[in-house]
């Protein structure tokens, strides 16, 4: 195998050998490559079967699925030939830099696209990127002059994607609003629910509703609670653990079933992979698969197992703070800027991970002025999200806008503070200061290219894929710098 997707990849090169660190077999990979390379194939014939497109590149996104023979049979849905993706990781490294971009990118975005279609939305624009995108990577006669507009149209698609997830949600489940989320788990039968979908969550309330089951949301699934329609079953009762990489720790022979739905998420621990269920394209080998959305499986074993004889203890944590309900407050924050009682934003969001050097993203937090404004977004938020930073004039000073799959949220409350102070988003008193492990922080960090913004800081390692030419080139056109240690940025960005 050879895979050098995610941030953790080995000694930031690329995992090779038997599997990878995010427990992924080798066989796997493989049969992942196998699909790429069918999917381009695919793409390369002017093929218009979109669905099989998203299907496929989501299905090879970090963390998603484990099982090489349920990505075989997707395989086999996009036919016999295959690209051969050797041809892409033992290019020139500059091409296999700009190749890469857009190949993660467009499996980032074919996650928007998943979420978005499975709620009845989809954008013709979208769907069509994802097959020149592919068709673009599998040319051998394209260069640096080709790919690298392609880099930054993936960016540009990718966020007219976002906007329509934020449609489909938003539509399907009303505007979120600011809400106090509860971390005590209560006594009794219990399921708790993982990963990102929000039409699972919906269905899996519907069919729980009355039966003595509370429901419970893990890691990016906390927004969730947010949207006016989850709250109003009263068995939504809060939020269990933290983020997706602590999975195999907080699961670990809990007295519930768990839920595992699209993608961050760790293979189960033999002590629980028993009440583990998994549904849409998420699969585990040895793990009951949920189709059609039927959780009666899940149900019946939330019941076996009983749940805690005792309610556990726990505090809250808030979320909610989506565009809506940002610039519901919009007077008071510009009025706030204007005064000087709010002297900078600092965006610190992205992707939790296992590396220590996360820690960074906490130690930033705790150390920003009082005079500065926290948003995030991600589950790279659990790091500092149990802070409590106080508030300026009213406006909390940590704001946490929601799932990944919401920074278009962020960047909306970027443009519209630039369109309030007449100015440019990059001459606001804002600083991006991100973290990432996957492919859909990939895309993310394109759009914000592709919109011009300049000086993000990333971090806890730069992407393996990213040759030095183009890392020179993204550093000199766009400002983009490693982080480095929270002292030394703090007193960068706020000039002192």
């Amino acid at each position: 195998m050879f895979c050098f997707q995610c941030e953790q990849t080995t000694n930031c090169k690329g995992c090779k050998g038997s599997s990878g660190v995010c427990g992924k077999s080798a066989i796997t990979s493989d049969a992942q490559d196998r699909l790429t390379g069918a999917l381009i194939s695919l793409a390369m014939s002017g093929s218009d079967d979109y669905d099989l497109f998203i299907d496929g590149l989501f299905s090879t996104v970090t963390n998603v699925n484990f099982s090489a023979e349920k990505v075989n049979a997707i395989t086999k849905r996009a036919g016999a030939s295959s690209y051969d993706m050797s041809r892409i990781w033992n290019a020139d490294e500059d091409i296999r830099s700009l190749k890469s971009l857009i190949l993660f990118g467009l499996r980032g975005m074919s996650a928007y696209a998943y979420h978005a279609r499975i709620l009845g939305y989809r954008d013709d624009d979208v769907d069509e990127f994802f097959v020149r995108g592919m068709s673009a990577i599998g040319r051998d006669d394209y260069g640096m002059n080709e790919l690298l507009p392609l880099v930054l149209e993936t960016g540009r698609v990718n966020l007219k994607c976002m906007a329509l997830l934020d449609k489909a949600n938003t539509e399907s489940y009303g505007v979120p609003s600011p809400v106090k989320v509860s971390r005590r788990v209560d006594k009794g039968p219990f399921i708790v629910i993982t990963g990102h979908d929000l039409k699972d969550l919906e269905e899996l309330l519907r069919q729980t509703q009355g039966k003595g089951i509370n429901v419970y949301t893990h890691g990016e699934m906390l927004p969730a609670h947010s949207y006016p329609e989850p709250r109003k079953y009263s068995h939504l009762k809060g939020n269990f653990g933290s983020a997706w990489q602590n999975q195999q720790k907080e699961f670990d022979g809990i007295p519930g079933a768990l839920l595992f739905t699209t993608n961050c998420l760790m293979p189960p621990k033999e002590s629980y992979i028993d009440r583990v269920f998994t549904c849409g394209l998420v699969e585990f080998d040895g793990v009951t698969h949920i189709e059609g959305r039927d959780f009666s499986p899940v149900i019946a074993k939330a019941i076996e197992l009983g749940g805690y004889e005792n309610d556990i203890p726990g505090g809250t944590l808030t979320t909610g703070f989506g565009h809506g309900a940002v610039m519901n407050v919009a007077g008071k924050i510009i009025e706030a800027v204007k005064s000087g009682a709010i002297r900078h934003f600092f965006l610190v969001g992205g992707c939790d991970g296992a590396r220590g050097e996360r820690n960074y993203y906490r130690d930033f937090v705790m150390k920003s002025p009082n005079d500065t404004v926290i948003l995030t977004l991600a589950c790279g938020k659990f790091r500092f999200n149990d802070l409590d930073l106080g508030e300026i004039c009213g406006i909390p000073r940590l704001l946490d806008m929601g799932q990944c799959n919401d920074a278009y949220s962020a960047i909306q409350v970027a443009i519209a503070l630039s369109e309030a102070f007449n100015c440019t988003v990059n001459d606001l008193p804002l600083s991006l200061v991100l973290s990432w492990y996957e492919q859909k922080a990939v895309c993310i960090l394109l759009t914000l290219l592709s919109l011009g913004i300049k000086n993000i800081r990333l971090g806890p390692t730069l992407p393996a894929f990213i040759s030095p030419n183009v890392l020179k080139y993204l550093a000199e056109n766009f400002g983009i710098k490693p982080i480095t240690t929270p002292e030394k940025d703090l007193r960068d960005i706020l000039g002192k």
